[in-house]
């Protein structure tokens, strides 16, 4: 005697290449590059070019005003830098400077020179005697006598 799913079975065996038929129908709609190897090269084009949108929707959009916070401190950034640069600076970096700035500024060092010197020493000052040391057993024979 057959069991109760032996008759199943059986009887919806017609149905399964049908079933079958429907399934890979299914499948191929759902990645239609999965059976020929050009299909494979043809679906790296499309990362290439879906790449950029989905970076902009899973990265950028989701947190604009942190980016654009960030695009404005830069700009200000630049806009300082660029305002602080020396208009008349020369081509390789070098400011033009007249001999009469070059001595006011000799000038000057000497003058820094001459109030930061160390004054706490005598201009000549007498060296100490070094004495070389003595035996301490003659030291202590001295003090025993």
């Amino acid at each position: 005697m057959k069991t109760p799913r032996e008759v199943l079975l059986a009887r919806h065996q017609a149905a399964e290449p049908k079933l079958d038929a429907i399934r890979a129908a299914v499948v191929l709609g759902l990645n239609p590059h999965s059976e020929s190897p050009r299909a494979w090269a043809a679906g790296g084009w499309t990362l290439w070019l879906r790449g950029p949108k989905t970076l902009w929707r899973e990265l950028i959009l989701p947190s604009r005003r942190i980016w654009t916070g960030l695009a404005t401190v830069w700009l200000l950034l630049f806009i300082i830098n660029v305002s602080q640069r020396d208009p008349a600076g020369g081509g390789a970096g070098h400011s033009l400077r007249s001999p009469a700035v070059m001595m006011s500024w000799q000038v000057q060092q000497r003058w820094m020179d001459e109030l930061l010197a160390d004054r706490s020493a005598a201009p000549e000052a007498v060296r100490p005697r070094t004495v070389p040391p003595r035996p301490r057993t003659e030291e202590n024979k001295l003090m025993a006598a």
